[in-house]
């Protein structure tokens, strides 16, 4: 991993500032325009749909449906923006946010691409990385969900079978589970606290499970404040020795 870094610190060396600059010039350039062009098709489908069998959305539906939501999803939306774009890089955030399911593949992808070369966030290698281990998982998720659709029928009966059911039952749980050890390993002392919370809140206030997006603002704000708490305690310790 030290030979890795130390590659990877010369290299960052030898990047040609003008040709970066280009490179990213290029990339918002086209990653502007895939994604008003994502934007106008996911909007525009119902309508094209509509059109085609003679009945159109009802705009007043549409509307209080999204308010009724809607709000929820934007505060994320943003939230997820401040938080993913600066690990990401410009490529890596595009494709992450075009293609979507970040929390579930996206992002831990691009973690472990970024850990394995040890490149660090804001760095030319990290832009390449990260990229490179999006694109990769959104081909791998394409791939995989093409060879489910076309095995869908013949293996109907295994996944119906009633020994399978519990542990198909199991597999969000279990996924999450997986992918959230690895970051509570690297502190659980910290990690310990807004789980507890959160864990306790959910359970006292039931109705707040269909809001799960949006309490991620509360636990993230707990995490960032016990991480500043211990940060000021370090550097006055510090500063006493």
């Amino acid at each position: 991993m030290n030979t890795e870094k130390n590659v990877n610190v010369k290299t960052a060396g030898t990047v040609d500032p003008k040709k970066y600059e280009a490179y990213l010039k290029s990339t918002h350039r086209l990653g502007q325009a895939v994604s008003l062009l994502t934007l106008a098709m996911l909007l525009g489908a119902p309508f094209l749909i509509g059109s085609l069998l003679g009945t159109l959305p009802d705009l007043g539906a549409a509307a209080r449906g999204f308010l009724s939501v809607g709000l929820v999803w934007t505060v994320s939306s943003i939230v997820e923006y401040l938080v993913y774009t600066p690990m990401l890089g410009a490529g890596g955030s595009y494709l992450a946010f075009i293609t979507g399911n970040l929390i579930n593949m996206k992002i831990p992808c691009a973690m472990n691409a970024r850990e394995l070369v040890g490149a660090k966030a804001g760095t030319p290698e990290n832009e390449v990385i990260s990229t490179l281990s999006i694109a990769t998982s959104a081909l791998v998720t394409i791939v995989v969900l093409a060879l489910g659709v076309l095995l869908i029928l013949p293996l109907q009966p295994l996944l119906e079978s009633k020994v399978l059911q519990p542990g198909f039952a199991n597999v969000v749980p279990a996924l999450f589970g997986a992918m959230a050890y690895k970051y509570y390993r690297k502190d659980v002392r910290l990690a310990l606290v807004p789980l507890v919370c959160m864990s306790l809140l959910f359970m006292f206030v039931p109705s707040l499970t269909a809001s799960t997006s949006f309490m991620i603002i509360p636990s993230g704000a707990l995490a960032i404040g016990l991480s500043w708490l211990r940060y000021r305690k370090v550097r006055k310790e510090v500063g006493q020795k």
